[in-house]
């Protein structure tokens, strides 16, 4: 990585201000953290600073509160949640911009962490307004942006924050850069690209750039309902991306003019409806029948993309096979997570729904890498820059 890090400047009785992803899915009922990978992904740059005895101050997000104060949002848990990992208090401040803010950085001690509430409840984060970043950067001397799930919003904790403070980045933001950039660069071949989800529209660029680096592109989830209609095969009441047929249509022509072959489903789990009483079946997909509707993957392509993905040195995978989240419909994605876990090859979990699943079958210490950023890692392997990246300084000028 081009971009100056946290070990390239001194942090010693410094104020660090540090974007953070602490975006943790909650539990619906409690509240509760459901998963707190993503605290754990930033504790490297947190430690690094906290034993360098820099005055330590985080700011996230959690949630979309929409600009607004939302009781839920708040980030007490979080701060309780990394105190207990840290072994030792991190306050939590009543606001993140403000006088009563300020007193509390004041206060800081070298080797302390403070956590600032939910940046988004004031709406200037996401417009990016040059007056809200500019109180922010009034807290700190120094800002490390370790927030890659963030990196591709020009928001004023990303961006505009950087046109007031030395701005470099985090140890996990370092590292999500180097793996995606070996994926778009140095790949040890063969390379898969295993797509899923629902929508195409944030996968276009990344398909396109992978027609000519990949070896093989499979392609399941919601989206695969799109490119079999492409291919003229009825898909019932499936949702199409009809706005994107034309993009599908050229990808499928463009395939046999460049380097990776693109593999479909051969059979698909249907439902009339997709919900966990619906009836469903295992059919082939020239036999989807009007009124039904894609909702997995079948057994068959599970071993036709097993016995691809076998052959394979690098592997990369954003998007669930199926509607993971009702249990009938999760065969595809866990069988794919559970060969991924088994092959001796560089795998990569492209982070969102994807990490959420690979993390609740208890298989990412068994990835080679689970991105904290799913749209993120998209828009970079897309070859498109990520704003808070490029807002960081260069190591050497340009």
């Amino acid at each position: 990585m081009d971009k100056m890090t946290v070990r390239d400047i001194e942090v010693t009785g410094k104020r660090v201000l540090v974007r953070v992803d602490f975006n943790v899915p909650l539990d619906e009922e409690s509240g509760a953290i459901a998963d707190d990978s993503r605290i754990q992904a930033t504790l490297p740059t947190i430690k690094y600073l906290l034993r360098r005895k820099a005055k330590v101050i985080l700011a996230s997000h959690l949630g979309r509160p929409k600009g607004k104060v939302v009781d839920k949002l708040r980030m007490t848990g979080i701060a309780q949640r990394l105190s207990q990992i840290l072994g030792q208090q991190v306050g939590v401040a009543t606001d993140c911009i403000g006088p009563e803010v300020e007193k509390s950085v004041a206060s800081l001690k070298a080797g302390e962490a403070l956590l600032l509430e939910n940046i988004r409840f004031h709406p200037e984060e996401e417009a990016n307004d040059a007056s809200f970043a500019q109180q922010l950067a009034g807290l700190a001397d120094i800002y490390v942006n370790d927030a890659f799930g963030a990196s591709h919003r020009a928001h004023a904790s990303v961006v505009g924050i950087t046109e007031y403070l030395p701005a470099v980045a985090g140890l996990l933001v370092e590292k999500e850069v180097y793996i995606m950039e070996t994926l778009l660069t140095n790949p040890a071949h063969p390379l898969a690209k295993l797509v899923g989800g629902a929508k195409i529209s944030d996968k276009i660029d990344m398909l396109e750039n992978f027609l000519d680096k990949a070896d093989v592109i499979l392609i399941g989830g919601g989206m695969a309902a799109t490119f079999l209609k492409a291919r003229s095969y009825e898909v019932g009441r499936s949702m199409v991306d009809d706005a994107k047929m034309d993009f599908v249509t050229k990808l499928l022509e463009a395939v046999s003019r460049n380097r990776a072959r693109l593999l479909l489903p051969v059979d698909v789990i249907i439902a009339e409806e997709l919900n966990s009483e619906a009836e469903f079946k295992t059919v082939a997909v020239e036999d989807i029948p009007p009124g039904w509707k894609i909702a997995d993957i079948g057994p068959q392509t599970v071993k036709l993309f097993q016995d691809e993905l076998a052959k394979c040195r690098t592997v990369f995978w954003n998007g669930p096979m199926g509607i993971y989240e009702i249990p009938r419909f999760a065969a595809g994605t866990e069988a794919m997570a559970r060969c991924l876990a088994g092959l001796r090859a560089t795998t990569i979990v492209g982070g969102g729904s994807t990490a959420e699943a690979v993390i609740e079958m208890g298989l990412a210490g068994k990835m080679t890498f689970v991105s904290t950023g799913g749209g993120a890692s998209l828009q970079f392997l897309g070859g498109n820059k990520l704003p808070g990246i490029e807002a960081l300084s260069d190591k050497t000028p340009r």
